[in-house]
């Protein structure tokens, strides 16, 4: 049988694995925040870092066809809420052509860094904006199957 990209297939994964995985994130509350389920699945390389810490440890051990859940704290997941990522801005800082809605996620420039911010409220022409991750500071539910491992 063909071996895809020239790499043997792993029985379990394990730190350096590429695995391919389909996830479901959840809130406590039940809430659906994510999910590769209808979409093609996550491939990632254990130890890379390019998902989060929880979900990097989640895997490893597993076969593929096994599915597990894990409840993932905020120091393994996306961080704490840290209060002085919240800012209120002047209306006017932001272009004169965007009109922006709670709830919208706008790109800003700080300190030559482009980040990703949340309007949390609008109100006598200023903004206040959120640089935390949505997820911060959230307890995490992953529901996760190894679809395949090399």
């Amino acid at each position: 049988m063909p071996q895809l990209s020239g790499k043997k297939q792993v029985s379990r994964a394990r730190e350096g694995s590429t695995v391919s995985v389909h996830y479901t994130i959840s809130l406590q509350d039940g809430t659906v925040f994510d999910t590769t389920i209808f979409d093609s699945p996550k491939i990632f390389t254990v130890g890379e870092g390019r998902v989060i810490p929880g979900m990097e440890q989640a895997v490893i051990g597993m076969k593929p066809g096994e599915s597990k859940t894990v409840e993932i704290p905020p120091r393994q997941a996306f961080g704490f809420y840290d209060r002085h990522l919240v800012k209120r801005v002047k209306r006017n800082q932001i272009r004169p052509d965007r009109k922006p809605t709670v709830g919208e996620l706008l790109k800003v420039k700080e300190n030559c860094r482009e980040l990703l911010v949340t309007v949390t409220d609008i109100s006598n022409g200023h903004l206040t904006i959120d640089a935390n991750h949505p997820l911060a500071g959230k307890n995490l539910r992953y529901e996760i199957q190894v679809v395949d491992i090399r």
